[in-house]
């Protein structure tokens, strides 16, 4: 929060309070009401003047895409068409990247200012301006029969660079509209990264011409006997180019050494035989499902029976060739490769294989990311690999030294703690008429209520390690149990909402906002949005709703 500003003015408080959406908050030792953002914004101040009421002669001018997405929110929103050029009341977007701007000239960072006659939205780029304009349809409220922006001054900017979400389509795949569905929603809330976990032991989903085997022949399938599916390249450029249109990259991830059964159905002879132990058999008598087999496509969800022969050069090759056309194909800075779950890998022959992978992707000029066990092997990895750790709020089992061995590597860590913002975990029983949804899993200290994804500290969870070495957030939906559309929203919101506060927002007690009470109060003003926006959240006994 800027501190610098005075005290919040009781004129400014009426004002703001004519908001049914408004979150109450404690500020200079008062409690006042302000306009419900999320995520928190950086400084967010209610101003002394009436709102600026929309109207169909409201016009928007600036930047273009800008003011297309500004249109699509107010349509949604309030069933207004926001008029081009000048108009009785305006909307003006501008993007102003100097320093001694309002926004500070810092990437992504943005400044909303009303008052009763206009809005200026100014971003330091056009990300930045993006934001701004998410920000503002989240400020957008009705009053009686009219709509209206309460008068405010905000001032935002990103804690971290990487704020990302993960949709697994290899245990179950998802069209081209869903991920792109998924994008827009992730995109209102500030993310700017899309993790796609594109290949596991049930589905190889991305076409790549150097191995057309791995989509002919091990794409057909699912968990459960589901339909499969892949990618075409057109598929995966429309993805990337859609994602970019709402300031997001692709962040492509083919998983291995393990979680590698499907590469074995189109090349056997780079994979070796499932590894079945006491243990998996165990898992599969709980999940249900066969034993895998070599040659059989695997349709159910244990893990750490496959691993790629990793003392093959022939492997080797297939690394270089399956990440080398995936660079080709992908415009942002991150090629993931996994590294996780390798429980058939012996740990030498684990750490020889991350090591070479790494240093492959390096050389293709990207970013190699992997999962914190690939830390076992951080002195040989690219020193530019990135770590995502997936380990509990408490690391346990070593998890937190193999993710700090990152950082003393040269890299950087992504946070993912699975017992706070994996999205796939259920949701606790109700105790309402609201029923809990039935999907989800609960191995990671589940179920996951929404306050526990809220109230973590990122730069609490790896001890020795403080933002310098964070990159980002990054909340996984695995898809076990995902199937539709609808099931990604309703496992995702308002779940997902809480791990965009963690990676946008300033952190846990350097903001009267970063509260889970206020968190609480300004989801769920969300409601009316949301459901304008046809997102198909789940409506948690956890949150007070607003309802127009």
């Amino acid at each position: 929060m800027n501190r610098r500003r005075g005290r919040v003015a009781t004129t400014a408080i009426l004002a703001a309070s004519l908001l049914a959406g408004c979150a109450p908050v404690a500020q200079n030792g008062d409690t006042v009401s302000l306009p419900a953002v999320v995520p928190a914004p950086a400084s967010i101040e209610a101003g002394s003047d009436a709102p600026f009421r929309l109207s169909a002669a409201t016009s928007v001018t600036g930047e273009t895409d800008a003011a297309a997405a500004l249109a699509e929110i107010v349509a949604a929103r309030t069933g207004l068409v926001p008029a081009a050029g000048d108009g009785s009341s305006a909307i003006e977007l501008r993007i102003d990247s100097s320093t001694d701007s309002a926004t500070g000239g810092g990437a992504e960072s943005y400044r909303i200012s009303v008052d009763e006659a206009s809005v200026v939205v100014t971003g330091a780029d056009a990300a930045g301006l993006f934001y701004g304009v998410q920000t503002l349809g989240q400020l957008i409220a009705r009053d009686g029969s009219e709509w209206m922006v309460p008068a405010v001054t905000i001032e935002d900017a990103p804690r971290f660079a990487y704020r990302g979400v993960m949709l697994d389509v290899a245990r179950h795949f998802h069209p081209v509209e869903t991920v792109k569905g998924y994008i827009d929603r992730a995109a209102a809330l500030k993310f700017n990264a899309l993790h796609l976990h594109l290949t596991d032991d049930q589905g190889w989903r991305i076409q790549l011409e150097s191995r057309p085997e791995l989509t002919a022949r091990a794409s057909a399938t699912a968990v459960g006997g589901d339909a499969g599916g892949f990618y075409s390249k057109a598929d995966y450029r429309e993805i990337v180019e859609y994602a970019a249109s709402r300031h997001m990259i692709v962040v492509p991830e083919l998983d291995m050494p393990g979680h590698t059964h499907a590469v074995g159905l189109a090349y056997p002879e780079l994979a070796e035989d499932p590894t079945i132990s006491d243990e998996m058999r165990e898992s599969i008598s709980d999940h249900g499902g066969e034993e895998p087999l070599s040659g059989v496509a695997y349709e159910g969800t244990a893990v750490g029976f496959s691993s790629l022969k990793t003392r093959d050069e022939a492997t080797y090759d297939f690394v270089a060739d399956v990440f080398g056309e995936l660079a080709a194909m992908t415009p942002g800075p991150y090629l993931h490769f996994g590294g996780d779950e390798s429980l058939s890998t012996a740990s030498e022959d684990f750490a020889a294989f991350v090591t070479r992978a790494s240093d492959i992707i390096a050389d293709l000029g990207k970013t190699p990311v992997a999962w914190h066990e690939a830390g076992a092997a951080a002195g040989g990895l690219a020193d530019t690999t990135v770590g995502q750790y997936w380990g509990f709020r408490t690391p346990q089992d070593g998890a937190g030294d193999k993710a700090r061995a990152f950082v003393d590597n040269g890299g950087q860590l992504i946070l993912s703690p699975a017992d706070a913002i994996y999205l796939d975990m259920k949701y606790p029983p109700a105790s309402t008429d609201v029923a809990a949804p039935e999907l989800g899993l609960t191995w990671a200290n589940g179920p996951t209520s929404v306050e526990r994804a809220y109230s973590w500290e990122p730069s609490d969870v790896i001890g020795g390690i403080d933002d310098s070495g964070i990159l980002g957030v990054e909340a996984p939906l695995w898809t076990e149990t995902i199937r539709t559309a609808a099931d990604i929203d309703t496992m995702a919101f308002p779940r997902a909402a809480a791990a965009a506060e963690a990676a946008w927002s300033p952190a846990t007690g350097a903001s009267h906002l970063r509260t889970w009470a206020s968190f609480r109060e300004r989801v769920g003003a969300l409601g009316p949005l949301w459901t304008s926006m046809r997102i198909d959240f789940h409506p948690s006994e956890e949150i007070p709703w607003v309802t127009e």
